[in-house]
Formats: C-alpha cells, sequence, structure tokens
C-alpha cells in the first residue's frame, strides 16, 4: 500500500516539477533580457512608467514565444526525469546537469527560432536557464525520485 501511494504522489509531483521548471526557465530569460522586455512594452515610450504596465501588455506574447520554444527542451529533459525515476536519483547536480543538457539540445535544435527572436541568441543564458531550471525540478520532485525507494527508511527496532 505505501509503495502505490508513493507512486500516486510521484505521478503528482512529476508534472508539477516540470511546470516549475518551465516557469523558472522562463522567468530567467525574461529577467536577462529586461531591458528587450520592456521595449516591447513601450515601444514609443508614451506609456506611462511600470513594470506592472509592462507585464499587463508584453508579457502574453512573450511568454507565448517563449513557451513554444521550450517545448523542444521538455522532451530531452522529460527523457532525463524518465532515467532518475527509474533509478532513484536524487541528487541535485543531476538534475541541475539535465536541466542545462535538455536546454542546450532543445537550443540546438531550434536554429530557425534562433535568428528570428532574440531572446534564444545567447547559448550561456539558455544553458543558464536550463541549470535554473533542473534545480527547480529538483527541489519539487527530484530530491524525491524513484516511487519504489522510500526517501526515509525507518529505524531497525533493537531486541
Amino acid at each position: 500500500m505505501d509503495t502505490l501511494a508513493r507512486l500516486i504522489l510521484r505521478f503528482l509531483l512529476v508534472p508539477l516539477g516540470g511546470m516549475v521548471a518551465t516557469v523558472t526557465a522562463v522567468a530567467v530569460v525574461v529577467i536577462s533580457h529586461w531591458n528587450a522586455f520592456m521595449l516591447q512594452a513601450m515601444p514609443r515610450g508614451d506609456l506611462p512608467d511600470g513594470d506592472v504596465v509592462a507585464l499587463i501588455i508584453a508579457a502574453p506574447a512573450v511568454l507565448l514565444v517563449l513557451s513554444l520554444t521550450t517545448v523542444l527542451m521538455l522532451v530531452p529533459a522529460a527523457i532525463g526525469v524518465l532515467i532518475a525515476e527509474a533509478f532513484a536519483i536524487r541528487s541535485w547536480i543531476y538534475h541541475a546537469g539535465n536541466g542545462a543538457l535538455s536546454a542546450w539540445i532543445g537550443w540546438s535544435l531550434m536554429s530557425d527560432s534562433r535568428e528570428f527572436h532574440g531572446f534564444f541568441a545567447d547559448p550561456k543564458l539558455i544553458v543558464a536557464a536550463g541549470l535554473a531550471a533542473g534545480f527547480g525540478y529538483w527541489l519539487v520532485a527530484g530530491w524525491t525520485s524513484g516511487f519504489w525507494k522510500p526517501v526515509s527508511l525507518p529505524a531497525p527496532s533493537r531486541a
């Protein structure tokens, strides 16, 4: 029964960790390109100065572009997560490395989109976003990887 409860918990935590990783990667890219982000929100400079206005106007367009291109980065990350779940790999280094490698593989696959959007021009930024995403995934779901291996074993009883 305990194994079934851990399996159900994994089916909840892994997608939640994936969402946190995606949001973290997008946040790193948006924060690093904040000036370009503000320029898209206020191209003529006649809008009132405020970050809230910029988020309301430009965020949906920028997030749509970022979410469409992060799909290419999610496929290698999902393979790494499946490996971590199968072998109960709980190291933050593994998950951060998985995020960085997945981001780099996805970045190298989207050469057409890199030329069109300036958000993905710098590979160091993409790897940094992948590292942050991998660490975010580890914080939510990676530190308890592997449903068949309990996180803490009960203390052996002494006779």
